[in-house]
């Protein structure tokens, strides 16, 4: 598939629901990739990017704005779905424990999941919670894709060895997971997220 034909493959992605627990959400049939990262690393702005909407996911200054988990399909079967954000100070006790609960029956009971894409601020990356994320993902053999966001923020040279860093602690981790550079602002590295996006669906 041409990277036009999954960008508009994309592009059809609309908003199904938003459940505060797996239990509740669409019956678990077909396939779907999942989205996670810090509070304010720039999720939904990449969500946004890669469907080519600008409003689909709600994007906010405010870190911890999302606490359920989002559905968003483009076919019958095929969906995004947007995961709570992370490790933001603020967040009641009580509900951190509750999100990590529920990501644990998630990741451990889903079986339409298919790939998790992970969003780290370029400038942050490999967080405890990040690296919790991919434990998850090592522990259920899911493929796992991590986009440096935000990498607009950065020089190309910076961005880049930051790149080279990740990759080298994913190496020393023995992670399989994939890495590279993206900017939803710039539009940078659109293609080969979607491609990787559209390849797990």
């Amino acid at each position: 598939m041409s990277s036009k034909d999954q960008q508009k493959l994309l592009n059809r992605a609309t908003f199904v629901m938003s459940a505060p627990t797996h239990h509740t959400l669409p019956a678990d049939v077909g396939a779907e990739v999942a989205f996670a990262g810090r509070s304010n690393a720039g999720k939904s702005s990449a969500l946004n990017a890669l469907t080519g909407q600008t409003s689909l996911a709600r994007v906010s200054k405010t870190p911890g704005r999302t606490q359920h988990i989002v559905v968003f399909e483009f076919e019958p079967g095929r969906r995004l779905i947007d995961l709570p954000g992370y490790g933001y100070a603020k967040v009641p006790p009580a509900l951190r424990a509750a999100w990590g609960e529920a990501m644990r029956d998630y990741f451990a009971q889903r079986q339409s999941l298919r790939g998790l894409v992970i969003c780290m601020d370029v400038r942050h990356p490999l967080t405890d919670f990040d690296l919790m994320m991919l434990d998850f993902c090592d522990d259920r053999n899911l493929d796992c894709h991590i986009l440096l966001t935000k990498s607009d923020k950065l020089g190309r040279g910076a961005a880049g060895n930051t790149l080279q860093a990740v990759r080298k602690a994913l190496r020393e981790a023995e992670s399989p997971a994939s890495v590279q550079v993206f900017s939803a602002h710039a539009g940078s590295g659109l293609d080969e997220a979607r491609a990787w996006v559209v390849n797990h669906l």
